[in-house]
Parts: structure tokens; C-alpha cells; sequence
């Protein structure tokens, strides 16, 4: 089979699509190929000086991108809840993209959460709850949750601990909310598919891929020696930001993706190579587990999908 490449993501025009997280990295070459595609993109990101900078890289780019620049901090509740209240109908498609990796010591959200599981799990649970009202009868319509490899590493006994109150490790909470990004991704597929709706959930990864997510995001202390240790193997090893963003384009564009499917790059271990269907970790296609993460969510939002 021909490698799946940036060329290969069809026309996106009338189509409007939420990518958090997309002042860089990932989040910015991801909406960068919609945005070339044809797509009216917006661009949900914490800084709006970064968001600004990024705006002016994509016109550059795409000199006739339909693109915009709005405030979203997932680490906060509020700010969520403001972004989806102003958000219009016509959504065709999120990407779940922004995320915090590997916070040296344990700091928390707005609403008190720990900081990586509150960000890259519970800021989009509640995001996409919010807006899936907009998204759920679109035919054609697409929820996108990023996760990673590091999910294999999640331990489901960290559901007894979710806010990693009694003990924190910043490895093993990252771990634990990209697994969270799996099961979250499996069951509201499972959801959508019981209600009979025209949206589909899906997921992708990366792979090893060269961005700035390990040093920087709220409650990033600096260059720890891990992350200089990380990011330097990660520029020897790892590949482009522009190649690690075909998974997300794949989930989100492709037409023959179906739903609770997940995709990363075709190279051993998953850490290289262009996008192909892969499968999460066995712990990620729990139904227990992932209904019981559900409920943490809920309660912990205070939102409830439709």
C-alpha cells in the first residue's frame, strides 16, 4: 500500500475545524494541512501572542487560509466553557491536539486538578462535551483525540488516584492521561454509535516526534535533565513535526477512517514512518475502565454529554 502523505488529505473546503494547541508543533502543522486543504481553521491556543505568531506563519504559508485566532486555556474550566459558548453551529470537525508532557513536580489546574491529566484529558473531555451538540448530527462530522505511544505505560490503578494526590510521578502521570485519551477516544465512539449519531470519534499519535512539548506549557520548570536528555535524543531519533502531524490529518481527513479507529506512524515501535491504523495498549480497550474514567470526568467537569 502507497504511504499515506499530505497530498493525500481531499478537499476540506466548507469545512470548519477547532485544532487546540495549534500555535506550534503539532497543533500548527496540523492545522496548517487543513487550513491548505481548504478548511476554515481556528486556531485554539493559551497565549495569544504565540497564537498571533502562528496566524501570520500560517497566511505565509497558505496565503488564502480562512483562519483565526482564539483564547483557549484547558487548564481552566472557565476559559472552556467561554470558548465553547462562543463557538457557532457550523463545527465540522475538533482536534483534541494540545497537551503538557512530563511537569516536573505536581501543580494543578484552575479548578485544582493535577496539571497534566487535567489538561490533556479532562480540558478536552469537557471541551468536547460541550460542543459535541454542534458536531454530533454533522454528517461527516470528526472528534480527533491525540494521544501517544507513552499511553502503553499508563497503569489503570492510577483511576483510584486520578489527581495523583498520594504519590506524583511526572512520567507516570503523562502516561495516565494519554491513556485517558484512549479510552475517552473508545468510548464516546461507543456512545455515538449507541445514539446513532453521524460524527465520528478517532484517535492518532505522533509517534517520536520534534516538538517543543516537553519544555514548555504551564507549570514547565525549566530544563530539567531528563527533558534536556529528551529533547536531545528526540532530535537525533525523532521525526519532523510536519510528518508526526499526518496521523492527526489521517484521523481527521481521510475518508475511508471509521469510528474508535486510531492511527500512528508504519515504523517499528510505532515511532517513525507515515500514518497506518495501529492499536492502542489492551488496557485502552477496556469498557469497565474506560466507563469508570467517564464518570471521574463527569463528576469532575460537571459536564455531561448529550
Amino acid at each position: 500500500m502507497a504511504r499515506w502523505t499530505a497530498a493525500d488529505v481531499p478537499d476540506q473546503t466548507g469545512r470548519v475545524a477547532i485544532v487546540t494547541g495549534a500555535n506550534s508543533g503539532l497543533g500548527y502543522r496540523t492545522a496548517e494541512g487543513l487550513a491548505r486543504a481548504g478548511a476554515s481553521v481556528v486556531l485554539a491556543v493559551r497565549n495569544a501572542g504565540r497564537g498571533a505568531e502562528a496566524l501570520a506563519r500560517l497566511r505565509a504559508a497558505v496565503p488564502d487560509a480562512s483562519a483565526e485566532v482564539r483564547a483557549l486555556d484547558l487548564a481552566d474550566l472557565d476559559s472552556v466553557r467561554a470558548f465553547a459558548a462562543a463557538t457557532p453551529d457550523d463545527v465540522d470537525l475538533l482536534v483534541n491536539n494540545a497537551g503538557i508532557m512530563h511537569v516536573p513536580s505536581r501543580h494543578t489546574t484552575a479548578q485544582g486538578f493535577e496539571l497534566q491529566f487535567g489538561t490533556n484529558h479532562l480540558g478536552h473531555f469537557a471541551l468536547t462535551g460541550l460542543l459535541l451538540p454542534r458536531l454530533r448530527d454533522r454528517e461527516g462530522a470528526r472528534v480527533v483525540t491525540v494521544s501517544s505511544v507513552m499511553h502503553r505505560f499508563g497503569r489503570a490503578a492510577q483511576l483510584d488516584d486520578p489527581q495523583s494526590e498520594q504519590s506524583y510521578s511526572a512520567t507516570g502521570a503523562y502516561s495516565f492521561s494519554k491513556l485517558a485519551n484512549a479510552w475517552f477516544t473508545l468510548e464516546l465512539d461507543r456512545r455515538l454509535r449507541a445514539a446513532g449519531a453521524a460524527s465520528l470519534s478517532v484517535g492518532a499519535h505522533p509517534g517520536y516526534t520534534d516538538t517543543n512539548l516537553v519544555t514548555t506549557g504551564p507549570g514547565a520548570d525549566g530544563a530539567t535533565l531528563w527533558t534536556r536528555v529528551s529533547s536531545a535524543a528526540t532530535k537525533v531519533l525523532g521525526q519532523s513535526d510536519r510528518v508526526g502531524a499526518l496521523s492527526t490529518l489521517r484521523a481527521a481527513t481521510d475518508p475511508a477512517v471509521g469510528g474508535g479507529e486510531y492511527y500512528g506512524p508504519s515504523g517499528p515501535g510505532e515511532y517513525r514512518g507515515h500514518p497506518v491504523r495501529v492499536r492502542y495498549t489492551a488496557t485502552g480497550y477496556d469498557e469497565t475502565l474506560a466507563r469508570r474514567l467517564w464518570d471521574i470526568s463527569e463528576r469532575a467537569t460537571g459536564v455531561s454529554f448529550p
